[in-house]
């Protein structure tokens, strides 16, 4: 689900400038999603993240941008994430809100086309992605319910926020290693000699590619080594994750904690070429792509050799031994 809520015209930008608009209240709503097996925290708001920012800090800035927030309300039994939010914003008045107040709020619209400085109060669902779209300077709202939607939409927040390199003095990138497109590469990450580096992309903090690796296209939490003669396209890792050597992961959801032992795969394309379907419970759902690889719980390892089929689901904390074929019926 995609709409439109915020336009940035030149009055918006002047109102900013001169602190002329009203303060906003920030609503977070609960949402059903099936991604709580990448991470333990108790709301998609935390366990997901963009360029290693729970989400929900992600959003919360990304509005402040164009729009002084007075209140956030956060449904009480996410404890955790208000804590956090109280933490990371201590100049916002931040509070609880109960269920029974949360249904009598009014829930996300489906589709707005609202300028942000005519809004007293934006409703936003915990498992919301925010991004402001490069070339008309919209901001848009996309919920997230399946792994494959966050895949998706990494790419959109890729494309239209990292548009320039960005690379910290203390990362190591040999002059054997190619970087092709615009690359956000943060502290003390290390790129192996002879890589090939595809953006738009980002590799987190402390992070490490191993030599003859061909990265593309990813959003990588800090932390994750990836061994060598890798190829890595169109993932997602929470972070603290090892990949050994000779690895293929594509189109994948990759938890926390992970570990990938050698010659290991995500397969991401049917050989029949149709959509890929992803089980939950008794149920096989459409993805609507026909390039989807894994969801891979958080503290799992999966063995050597391991071919993981598409549209798999590996739980949390699940085990998989070498040479498996996961998935075969």
């Amino acid at each position: 689900m995609k709409f439109v809520i915020i336009v940035l015209n030149e009055q918006t930008k002047t109102n900013i400038k001169n602190q002329q608009f009203f303060l906003l209240k920030l609503i977070f709503l609960e949402s059903p999603h099936f991604l709580q097996s990448i991470s333990n925290h108790d709301s998609p708001g935390l366990l997901l993240k963009l360029f290693d920012q729970p989400l929900i800090v992600w959003n919360i800035k990304l509005i402040e941008k164009v729009k002084k927030i007075d209140t956030i309300l956060i449904p009480e039994k996410y404890k955790e994430t208000f804590l956090l939010v109280k933490e990371k914003f201590p100049s916002i008045q931040v509070n609880s809100i109960s269920n029974e107040d949360l249904e009598n709020s009014q829930t996300p619209q489906t589709e707005l086309n609202l300028e942000i400085e005519n809004l007293d109060t934006v409703w936003l669902n915990l498992n919301s992605v925010l991004y402001q779209a490069k070339d008309t300077q919209e901001f848009v709202i996309e919920t997230i319910k399946y792994p494959w939607d966050f895949l998706r939409v990494i790419q959109e927040v890729l494309n239209n926020h990292v548009l320039e390199s960005k690379i910290s003095p203390s990362a190591t990138i040999p002059k054997s290693t190619v970087l092709e497109g615009p690359c956000v590469i943060e502290e003390d990450a290390v790129i192996d000699d002879f890589c090939k580096i595809k953006g738009p992309i980002f590799i987190g903090k402390n992070s490490f590619i191993g030599m003859g690796s061909l990265v593309r296209n990813c959003m990588i939490g800090r932390k994750t080594t990836i061994g060598f003669n890798c190829e890595i396209a169109k993932c997602y890792y929470s972070g603290q994750t090892e990949i050994a050597h000779h690895n293929v992961i594509l189109d994948s959801v990759i938890g926390e904690n992970v570990w990938f032992g050698g010659y290991t795969g995500t397969a991401n394309v049917l050989l029949t070429k149709k959509n890929v379907k992803f089980q939950i419970d008794e149920d096989l759902v459409d993805t609507g792509t026909d390039h989807f690889g894994a969801m891979v719980g958080h503290n799992s390892a999966v063995g050597a050799a391991v071919i993981i089929l598409p549209g798999r689901h590996l739980p949390a904390n699940s085990s998989i031994q070498a040479g498996t074929i996961f998935g075969k019926k």
